[in-house]
């Protein structure tokens, strides 16, 4: 019989929210419920279940989290997901207190308390040894976009306690050559960077740039404006946050391209914060291209969905995959689930070659 899968979480913020709510949903429905699979990729991922998920520790620098159960937590201030599962088991994680560091931008004390971070007055925990005394094997890291120093000091803490990274953020840890490097040398697995959506902005976009090239229209121009009414679009008001998040979702793209798009052509990025949306997303994507006779070809597409329970699916699947390469011993960035899971991983494939590598990863072949 396979273990827990031990996991902590740094930022309880809506992404928090929707997992964990969802893994308390997922578990609930049981093996024999018709909708057991609806909404994951996978209900059974190499024997573990999303109810096998089990969060022991916990982080956050707000007033209204830390110091509190992780189970009110999520549901606290500025959390604006939707709430779909608030039956959760009793737990005594507490949200301990993390190191601000950059994660907090300042021009947030211009909006409403209970729509901005609030940094509480406390003494931040030692994260290494909470890690350690936690039994954690797996650190999620949802910090705000741009947190660069606060990711890096997680990624410190994950080395020190010899605990996994999901970097589930733009900050460029397992894309990075020297961090991947220390990982490896260590044997920790790492999976990242900045989560795929299940059914978002990035994988659509994708799938359409693809789509264009296989039936012989060479685009042109692109764009792909977000707007948001989450803390994470109001954190992003400040584009000097925004260098990894635009190179991530830029390259998520012209990845695709068998020539990529001169950038003055393609424009990938968050648009505006909008509070009355709270967790809902709005894209609006544009392609510009010439078909058959040099012909124009333009494509729009608007999209919304919740944004914070349309990743919870595929990080479900990412800690399970982190899971079983711990289980095997295998160190270093994961390339298979990062190419799938993330959109700027060490090495980008299409998809649906991605899809494939999961599989085989899954079924036991090696990474390497």
């Amino acid at each position: 019989m396979k273990k827990k899968i031990h996991v902590a979480i740094a930022g309880i913020g809506n992404c928090a929210s929707s997992l964990i709510q969802g893994i308390e949903y997922y578990k609930g429905l049981g093996d024999r419920h018709p909708d057991r699979s609806l909404g994951l990729m996978h209900y059974d991922l190499g024997g573990y279940k999303p109810g096998d998920i089990k969060v022991v520790a916990a982080f956050d620098i707000d007033k209204r989290k830390a110091g509190r159960p992780l189970k009110e937590a999520i549901f606290a201030k500025p959390n604006c997901t939707k709430v779909f599962n608030n039956n959760l088991s009793d737990s005594p994680v507490m949200v301990m207190m993390g190191e601000v560091l950059d994660s907090v931008s300042q021009h947030m004390k211009e909006y409403p308390e209970d729509r901005r971070f609030a940094v509480a007055d406390k003494k931040p925990c030692d994260v290494a040894r909470v890690l350690k005394q936690s039994g954690a094997e797996i650190l999620l890291n949802y910090l705000p976009v741009g947190s660069e120093k606060a990711t890096a000091f997680y990624a410190e803490a994950c080395l020190k306690a010899g605990v996994s990274l999901i970097n589930c953020i733009p900050v460029f840890i397992a894309s990075d050559k020297s961090w991947a490097r220390r990982f490896e040398e260590e044997n920790i697995p790492i999976i990242g960077d900045d989560v795929k959506s299940q059914m978002g902005a990035t994988i659509i976009h994708r799938t359409l740039t693809k789509l264009f090239m296989d039936r012989g229209v060479k685009i042109d121009s692109t764009y792909q404006l977000n707007v948001g009414g989450n803390t994470d679009f109001m954190n992003m008001l400040n584009h000097t946050r925004l260098r990894s998040k635009k190179i991530s979702k830029t390259e998520a793209v012209q990845s695709q391209l068998k020539n990529p798009l001169d950038a003055e052509n393609i424009h990938i990025g968050p648009s505006d914060y909008i509070p009355w949306l709270k967790d809902n997303k709005v894209c609006f994507l544009r392609m510009e291209g010439r078909g058959f006779g040099n012909i124009p070809v333009n494509f729009e597409l608007r999209l919304s969905v919740e944004d914070s329970p349309n990743s919870a699916g595929v990080v479900i699947d990412a800690i399970r995959c982190c899971k079983i390469a711990r289980d095997r011993r295998v160190g270093g960035v994961l390339v298979s689930p990062s190419s799938y899971f993330m959109k700027h991983p060490m090495v980008q494939f299409s998809d649906e070659e991605a899809r494939d590598m999961v599989a085989e990863f899954i079924k036991g072949k090696r990474e390497r």
